[in-house]
């Protein structure tokens, strides 16, 4: 696995779970709001060492019995081709495994669901399927990101799906369009993007248009809850 980040501790990220935060490297998204940008470049580009996959090992054994779960993020954790290896190893080692995804490779999320490698996926949900191109800088097939949620929604032990709300990803016929397509979706995250954080493009923060208003993000709401059972601004 290439790792590029690891935080030792979280009582966020993985719902009702004390867990470690393993960040790896390498993204074939573009999103100019990523608050990873570090993470986006293919490890061959990465500037700075690698986390060592043993010391993580030697960290979880340690700490069995004080922490629950692990989380799994990026960058976009099922490019790595290791991935399923490694979640094996970390449910041997008796933890609860979430992992975040962008979607992209739905195969990758079922053979992990199959053999009941993860616990819980986190999945962003960019933008309409229309509009991916502003996201991908390269030819992408949508069918994925279709096929991604159905297989969440359909085969997921436990699941969410999350939109970082920003323009021009994102409008209430937007969210209308995402609505339709995760229609009886039990849960869906709203986050707000910030502008105090570093971002891949950081001129995207200059530009107050970008943004969404507290006002703007209830109207946002409004038209999810249409589709889904529960929602939460973030």
């Amino acid at each position: 696995m290439d790792i590029g980040g690891f935080q030792k501790t979280s009582l966020i990220d993985f719902p009702e779970t004390i867990a470690c935060i393993i960040f790896t490297q390498g993204c074939n998204f573009i999103c100019p709001y990523c608050h990873n940008p570090d993470l986006v470049a293919d490890p061959q580009k990465r500037v700075g060492n690698f986390y060592d996959e043993t010391e993580i090992f030697r960290f979880l054994k340690k700490r069995q019995g004080f922490i629950e779960g692990v989380v799994i993020t990026g960058g976009e954790p099922t490019l790595q081709t290791d991935l399923f290896f490694f979640c094996q190893k970390i449910k041997d080692m008796g933890y609860k495994l979430k992992l975040d995804s962008n979607g992209a490779r739905p195969r990758v999320l079922e053979n992990l669901i199959k053999n009941k490698l993860v616990d819980f996926i986190s999945m962003d949900i960019k933008t309409n399927l229309e509009n991916y191109h502003l996201v991908i800088p390269e030819k992408f097939d949508t069918a994925n990101i279709v096929e991604s949620t159905r297989i969440l929604m359909d085969k997921a032990p436990a699941y969410e799906f999350r939109t970082t709300c920003t323009r021009p990803f994102v409008s209430k016929k937007i969210m209308d369009d995402i609505g339709k397509m995760i229609s009886g979706a039990p849960k869906y995250i709203l986050q707000k993007c910030s502008r105090k954080v570093s971002v891949l493009d950081p001129d995207f923060l200059s530009t107050d248009k970008n943004f969404f208003s507290d006002k703007e993000m209830i109207e946002l709401q409004n038209t999810i809850n249409q589709c889904v059972t529960a929602s939460i601004i973030r």
